[in-house]
């Protein structure tokens, strides 16, 4: 006997991406991803690959409107989306067609090409102000877009909110507006979200890479998943832009142009957890067996272990309370779970945004002779922690003054060494630090300094 699962649906309406980045795919795979039924209606079908669009064609109308039909008649649709719409009739179909329905609509109003040509003719742009966007429960435009919906120019974050309320407030828009700031320059990137008369961010360092294709389809989907879900809209958006930092962060190479978005990422990401503490314990259990207790230095050894996409110390597997040394040799003061470390966890992840193979670091014991055999037989590069900035007991603080000795360690650098270490400095512990790939090669570095010792 079957045992039929009940999932939320989703509804895509938006064209093809034969190179499978962006359109309909990409709302397939996010949907998906976040535990939604995707369906979909296209809108056109494009010949392109990740270097750009060869051809684009139309479908009739009719067949649009009979694609819509055919899902929201027999699927139980809590939520919809729409992408490229390329023309003012299938524009003005589609609204129509929507009408008819209750559920919820994500507007993607691609209007604008990222080198800041216009997609849509004046006709087309007009229906979709008047016919679609009253529709929306939310519209989620890109800079360029939102100058050209709020009639203005859009140079900063205040520039942002002031264009998302314009398109929200103005006449019959949008129930909410998100302005996604891709195209401003900084460090930060910052989403302006304006709902119910209220504007809230969304800020995460800027990731440096040209592979982006599909972001913008991404969120949209995440997000009408999310609200087909029962999630309401702030926590929809919440939930579609960890999604969508997460896939620009571990994008796909593969084209030979820019390169798409990994929609699976942080699904992946889940189904590793339970392997990242499982190799965490088996780490512990050779350094156990082999007693490298003369490693383990005075506040403690952790082992940690990241999910293959981490972006944060929540998914670092560790050892709660660290290794210590006992007249019995190496013992764990508790079990092995996620977020169990947090200075050995945060070195790793700051390793990892220079090489996000890297999986697996410990801290041990730093002496002359582990000194010495980490420069003689590992790619080793010492770090004079006096210079390190006043520790600050926040959490931020904290993570700052990893990410500054990983950054020290890296200077004139391309790869990442095996081995960072210091002579320590005032209330500050000398310290070695491994990096490895992987949890067997961690335990080769462990047992070269075990066996100089």
């Amino acid at each position: 006997m079957t045992d039929p699962v009940d999932r939320p649906v989703a509804l895509t309406v938006a064209g093809s991406d034969s190179g499978g980045g962006a359109g309909i795919q990409a709302d397939l795979k996010t949907m998906e991803a976040l535990g939604t039924f995707g369906t979909s209606a296209v809108t056109s079908v494009t010949a392109q690959n990740t270097r750009g669009v060869d051809a684009i064609e139309d479908l009739s109308t009719g067949v649009v409107d009979a694609q819509v039909r055919a899902v929201a008649d027999d699927f139980a649709v809590g939520a919809a989306k729409t992408g490229m719409l390329s023309s003012a009739a299938i524009v003005e179909t589609v609204a129509d067609c929507l009408a008819d329905y209750e559920f919820p609509l994500v507007v993607d109003p691609v209007m604008v090409a990222q080198s800041g040509d216009r997609l849509l003719a004046e006709r087309a742009e007009a229906a979709l102000r008047e016919d679609l966007l009253p529709r929306a429960a939310l519209a989620t435009p890109n800079l360029p877009e939102a100058e050209v919906l709020a009639g203005r120019s859009v140079g900063s974050v205040d520039d942002a909110r002031a264009a998302a309320e314009t398109i929200a407030e103005g006449g019959d828009g949008p129930d909410a507006v998100l302005v996604t700031g891709g195209h401003l320059g900084g460090d930060r990137l910052v989403d302006v979200l304006y709902a119910d008369g209220e504007t809230r961010t969304f800020e995460k360092p800027r990731v440096d890479t040209d592979d982006t294709h599909g972001s913008g389809c991404t969120l949209s989907a995440a997000v009408a998943a999310r609200l087909a879900a029962g999630d309401d809209l702030p926590a929809a958006v919440d939930r579609a832009e960890t999604l969508v930092d997460r896939a620009i962060r571990y994008a796909l190479d593969v084209g030979g142009g820019a390169g798409p978005v990994h929609h699976l990422a942080a699904l992946r990401n889940d189904a590793a957890r339970y392997d990242a503490t499982e190799a965490v314990d088996g780490v512990v259990r050779t350094l156990r067996d082999r007693d490298a207790s003369a490693l383990v230095p005075e506040v403690g050894t952790n082992v940690v272990v990241a999910t293959p996409y981490a972006t944060g110390t929540d998914e670092v597997a560790a050892v709660e309370g660290r290794l210590h040394r006992t007249s019995d040799g190496v013992r764990a003061a508790g079990g092995v779970r996620l977020g169990a470390s947090s200075h050995v966890a945060r070195l790793l992840l700051a390793v990892r945004t220079y090489d996000p193979r890297m999986r697996a670091a410990a801290n041990v014991r730093l002496d002359d002779r582990v000194a010495a055999a980490a420069t003689d037989r590992l790619d080793a590069v010492e770090v004079d922690r006096t210079a390190e900035p006043d520790a600050d007991p926040t959490e931020a603080r904290e993570g700052g003054t990893m990410a500054w000795t990983v950054e020290r360690a890296m200077a004139g650098r391309e790869a990442v060494p095996d081995a960072i270490y210091d002579r320590g400095a005032v209330g500050k512990e000398a310290m070695c630090r491994l990096f490895a790939d992987s949890p067997e090669r961690l335990v080769d570095l462990v047992g070269t300094l075990d066996d100089a010792r």
